[in-house]
């Protein structure tokens, strides 16, 4: 690839979840919001991305990357379900990418899937070429199989947590993605418990709220006039969202941190330690992570997979140009000039800014045009709850000392007095001074 002209800018970073499958999927879990993605091309039987497609987009979103300044080029791979693909299909893949990728630079793939195609070939290729694979479950089975069932309504948990083990078996970076539901969320330590007694180190929670139009279909992201529309029967609600985070947090923090690695946690202490967001729903501005379905068109965000929000095609703009559209830059500036004035005094702002801008749908005044988002509520609780231990893992990092050590400190805390309130009592930290005048007065205010 050749070099940058000196009237050449660098581009920006961005990252692309790529759907090979389109929306297609061997399951057909209730709360799936992209299964019905399929209506946006009903003159297609087959949902599959083709030779060309593909290579165009290796090879213009690695040199894309590569002007950036990037060294390791991030490539996602989502559905749907990407495995019906095959695995010649991405064996293809691989080639593709050592094809177009320079000397110096390294690609990374991260694969989401459910799992129950997998098999010890596919398990062979994923270590081989090191992949990160993100496996799907919801906790243990009869909570995971309320919802996560194949289309014939038989429940998947038995061939998923044999995914687990065969990734496993061949040493697959593997994580886990846990939806929570409005049948999971009453049990957060059984889920938690579950995950970890099966090996898993690596957790991500993901709250699922869809609304439904006056059809009953899913809605689309917030519009003027739709404030009233139901929310889905399998949403969680916000105050059980936050009570389920805080429970496991309480786990967590006294005997896992440094061993399990829960993404929202070790994000928050990232935020609490002064770093940015490293997750666009907590960042103060979104759009870096347009999403590519199976015939090239680019569209502004995974969740928002819609006609208005379509870029275009790669096959007709190089992907760089298209995820440049000022209309691409303004989608992502709305989440910071949008917010509502209610945010802007809030004191945990730094740590959500408005969370993302698909589920800022609740009204903040009756009438009123501007929009609180659903998961307010959970993220003020479990700010409020977790932050006297950030704050003191903040402070143990700023020492040189491992976030972890926020065990023993409370170990031995819990140990000698009763429990007081979280202001008045000792400062997890260690530094013996109440929590108030320690960590807490250095609560960052943003």
């Amino acid at each position: 690839m050749g070099g940058i002209g000196c009237d050449e800018r660098a581009a920006s970073p961005f990252w692309v979840v790529a759907k090979p499958m389109g929306p297609r999927c061997n399951l057909d879990c209730t709360y799936c919001y992209y299964l019905e993605k399929a209506g946006l091309y009903p003159d297609q039987s087959k949902f599959r991305m083709a030779p060309d497609v593909l290579e165009i987009f290796i090879r213009d979103y690695i040199a894309s990357q590569a002007r950036a300044g990037l060294t390791e080029i991030q490539l996602v791979w989502q559905g749907g379900e990407p495995i019906m693909r095959g695995l010649d299909y991405f064996r293809t893949i691989a080639a593709l990418q050592r094809k177009h990728c320079s000397p110096g630079r390294t690609v990374r793939n991260a694969l989401q899937t459910n799992g129950t195609l997998l098999n010890d070939e596919w398990a062979r290729f994923l270590h081989d070429e090191r992949f990160l694979v993100g496996l799907s479950l919801d906790g243990p089975p009869h909570l995971h199989d309320r919802y996560r069932r194949d289309r014939r309504g038989h429940p998947s948990s038995a061939r998923v947590l044999s995914a687990w083990n065969l990734l496993a078996r061949h040493r697959v970076d593997t994580n886990i993605l846990c939806v929570v539901n409005d049948r999971n969320v009453g049990s957060p330590l059984e889920v938690y418990r579950y995950l970890r007694d099966v090996g898993v180190e690596f957790m991500q929670f993901i709250p699922v709220v869809e609304r439904l139009d006056r059809q009953g279909r899913l809605a689309p992201p917030p519009r003027p006039g739709d404030e009233d529309l139901a929310i889905a029967p399998w949403s969680v609600s916000p105050k059980d969202y936050g009570r389920f985070l805080c429970a496991i947090f309480d786990e967590w923090v006294r005997r896992d941190v440094g061993r399990i690695f829960v993404q929202l946690f070790d994000l928050q202490l990232g935020i609490w330690s002064g770093e940015p967001a490293s997750l666009c729903v907590f960042a103060e501005t979104c759009g870096s992570g347009p999403a590519l379905e199976h015939n090239g068109d680019l569209y502004a965000c995974d969740h928002y997979v819609y006609p208005e929000y379509r870029l275009g095609n790669i096959r007709q703009t190089p992907i760089e140009a298209l995820a440049a559209l000022p209309r691409q830059r303004q989608f992502g500036l709305d989440k910071k000039t949008r917010l509502p004035g209610v945010c802007t005094t809030c004191r945990w702002r730094f740590a959500c800014h408005g969370g993302c801008p698909k589920h800022r749908f609740l009204p903040v005044r009756e009438g009123g045009p501007e929009r609180l988002n659903y998961f307010c509520e959970s993220n003020r609780m479990f700010f409020a709850h977790a932050s006297p231990y950030l704050e003191a893992m903040a402070r143990l990092l700023h020492l040189g000392r491992p976030a972890a050590g926020i065990m023993g400190i409370l170990a031995r805390q819990e140990a000698a007095r009763p429990r007081g309130t979280a202001r008045n009592a000792p400062c997890p930290c260690g530094s013996g001074r109440k929590h108030k005048r320690c960590c807490g007065a250095r609560s960052p205010q943003h």
